[in-house]
C-alpha cells in the first residue's frame, strides 16, 4: 500500500481515506448532487456503508434503496453496487472495506457514465 493515494477528485466528487489497516480501510466519499459512482464488483473485498449527511441512492444488484443519515448497509463480496445522489446537497457517508486486497484495481466497472473502464 505504499505510494497509495489517500485522497482523490473524481468526475463525481471525492474520496479520502481516514483509515488504513492490514485489516481494513475506510474512506470518506462525497458525492455531488446529481452524479452517480460506477456500477461496479469486487472479487476481495466487502464494504459497509454509513450514511453521514445528505440521502443517497443505493442500487445492490439491481435492487435500490435510499441510505439516509445514520443508516448502514453492507455489499457483500461480488455484489454489483452503485452509490447515486439524486438531491440538492453532497451525499457523504462513510466506506470501511474489509477482506483480503483493498487496492483501486480490484473494481471490475460494469456501467460507468464517466467511460471509465476496468
Amino acid at each position: 500500500m505504499a505510494g497509495e493515494k489517500l485522497k482523490d477528485e473524481r468526475p463525481w466528487g471525492t474520496w479520502e481515506i481516514i483509515a488504513l489497516d492490514p485489516a481494513y480501510k475506510i474512506k470518506r466519499i462525497v458525492v455531488r448532487p446529481g452524479q452517480r459512482l460506477s456500477y461496479q464488483k469486487h472479487a476481495q473485498r466487502r464494504e459497509i456503508w454509513t450514511a453521514a449527511a445528505g440521502k443517497g441512492l443505493i442500487t445492490l444488484d439491481g435492487k435500490q434503496l435510499e441510505l439516509s443519515p445514520g443508516q448502514t448497509i453492507e455489499v457483500p463480496i461480488g455484489c454489483a453496487h452503485r452509490v447515486a445522489n439524486p438531491g440538492k446537497t453532497d451525499f457523504v457517508f462513510i466506506e470501511v472495506q474489509l477482506g483480503s486486497y483493498f487496492g483501486e484495481d480490484d473494481i471490475v466497472r460494469l456501467e460507468d457514465d464517466y467511460g471509465r473502464s476496468g
